[in-house]
Formats: structure tokens, sequence, C-alpha cells
């Protein structure tokens, strides 16, 4: 298996977005006098982000970037708790700039910049540009570029998204891997010749997760944290 790039799904796999964001909201509803669950607030913005994806998938809308999307279910979440009158425009603009300060899982940095020493390392995420470059900064992730969505003006797991990415990268198909915590993700990238590798993020979701605990099928690598995909990678052959 000759592997010359790897390239990630970013929200739960490389970074926990559930407590980054819920740290955000806490903040802001604090600076307005609010007591919110910030944890369900959470939740409830990221169970817009699929729906709202698929109105684009579907075609029933044309593509815009994941920045919009996350906007329009911020608003409509503020909605849904009542508070939507305490948040003015510009309280709104800062709010969303939560999904760019979320915090890496310990492994990640490190796993990252191991695998970084012999192979191409990206994003293959359905954040925008902007926001995975943000995102790159504020968590010290070592990409070498921004790929995804942004590029293929397409969402996952669409099959345009993985292979906009490895076309990019003028690499066929399978010379790059898929690492995520997700499996449909994985079936996605597989179904569009990529290797695939899966990485448990068993508390992505709380402790209370029942989806992707464990691989559901025979992915090419099946690693505990990033150090380990990197000591498996480590023994194979690359470009």
């Amino acid at each position: 298996m000759t592997v010359e790039a790897l390239i990630f799904d970013v929200f739960g796999t490389c970074v926990d977005w559930r407590t980054g964001v819920a740290r955000e909201v806490a903040t802001a509803a604090a600076a307005k006098g609010l007591q919110i669950d910030s944890i369900a607030f959470a939740d409830a913005w990221r169970d817009l982000y699929q729906p709202r994806m698929e109105e684009i998938r579907s075609g029933r809308r044309s593509y815009v970037d994941l920045d919009v999307l996350h906007r329009e279910n911020l608003d409509a979440t503020l909605d849904s708790f009542g508070i939507t009158g305490h948040f003015s425009e510009e309280d709104r603009i800062a709010l969303n700039h939560a999904w760019e300060k979320l915090p890496p899982w310990p492994d990640v940095v490190p796993g990252l910049i191991r695998l970084k020493a012999n192979r191409i390392i990206a994003p293959c995420s359905n954040g925008s540009i902007a926001l995975m470059t943000r995102l790159a900064r504020y968590g010290a992730l070592p990409w070498d570029c921004i790929l995804g969505a942004g590029i293929a003006r397409a969402y996952k797991p669409d099959a345009r998204a993985y292979l906009a990415t490895c076309e990019a990268l003028r690499l066929e198909p399978a010379h790059v891997m898929m690492v995520a915590a997700h499996n449909d993700d994985l079936s996605a990238a597989r179904d569009c010749g990529l290797k695939t590798a899966f990485v448990a993020r068993p508390l992505e979701n709380g402790t209370g997760q029942i989806s992707d605990l464990k691989a559901s099928s025979h992915w090419d690598i099946v690693a505990a944290d990033f150090l380990a995909l990197s000591a498996h990678l480590d023994f194979r052959p690359h470009g």
C-alpha cells in the first residue's frame, strides 16, 4: 500500500468541537447575564449541520461555505432557546467564530507532526478554507495545505469532496488515505478509491455517545490515535 498523502476529517476527528463551541457559548451568554446549558446549545447548533448541508447536496440550494450555514444555524438555535433578542448582529458574527476556536484532541498535533515528516497532510473537511485556516492557526495544526469542501464546492460524503482533494494534490485516490472518526465518511472515501484509516473519538458527542465507537468495516488501518496511526504507517511504503 503506497500512501503519499493523508487527508483528515476535522470536526470530531481532529478537534473537540463540542467542548470548544460550548465554551464560547458559555462566555457569550455570561456576558449577557444569561444562564443557559451551553453543552445543550452546542449540540442543538451542531444538530442542524447535516440537514443544512443536505439542502446543498440534494441540489435544492447552490453551494455556500459552511460559515454561512453555521450562521443560519446559529440564528435558528438562538431562536429555539428563546434568547434571540439578547444577541445583536455584531454578537452573532463574533459567536459564529466559535467554530474557529476548537481544541485539538491531545494526540493530534504530535501525531500530525510525525505524519508530516514523511507524507503530505491536509484537511478534507466540510469547513471552508477560511474556517480551516483560522482553526489551524488556533490549534497549531501543521497542515501542508487546506483542501476539502472549499475547493470541491461540495460537501462530504459527496464524491467530489474526496476526488477534488486528490486532484488538487495530483495524486491518484489509491495513493491518498482518508482519516476519520466517522465510519460513513470512510465508506464514502473508499467508494472513491481512497485508502482509509479509522481513529475512534468516543467522547466527540459526550459520555453518552453511541455511534462510531468502533470500526464498522475492514478499513485499511484502525488505530487508537494519531500517534498509533503514525506507527502503523512507519512500517508501510510511501512515496
